[in-house]
């Protein structure tokens, strides 16, 4: 399945809450769109950081959407989105936090997109020599 890691640099939350940080930082990953008017993926993650805090062994799309009162089609929606950001990732019908928490997911991303910079760096400075294009 094909990554895409979305960056939006915006200014954090001036105060500490939350449910306001976890909203900023899915805002950050572009994991919440226009049409989330609702924050559903802020929900999403907050539910799914709460239920990894209580050892929950194993987190379905299904208990998300119940926890959420929310209709599994548009949670099933969301989920696949933060599977293609590399943030979670589902293992048989579980949902897992890659890494186990939220700083090892980032970083383990922050490697993917580094990967992706390493592979477009090379194919860039293949396609100027072929053009003829020098580097400064």
């Amino acid at each position: 399945m094909p990554q895409q890691i979305i960056l939006v640099n915006l200014e954090k939350p001036r105060e500490k809450k939350l449910e306001e940080d976890v909203r900023w930082f899915c805002n950050s990953f572009g994991l919440s769109s226009g049409r989330d008017t609702e924050n559903i993926a802020t929900q999403i993650v907050l539910d799914l950081l709460e239920q990894l805090s209580t050892k929950e062994d194993k987190i379905s799309s299904d208990g998300i959407a119940e926890n959420l009162d929310v209709n599994l089609s548009r949670v099933n929606h969301h989920i696949r989105n933060l599977i293609s950001s590399g943030l979670i990732y589902r293992q048989k019908r579980a949902l897992h936090l890659r890494g186990g928490s939220l700083k090892a997911a980032v970083l383990e991303m922050k490697k993917d997109s580094e990967r992706i910079f390493q592979e477009l760096e090379i194919i860039a400075e293949e396609i100027d020599e072929r053009m003829g294009l020098k580097n400064r």
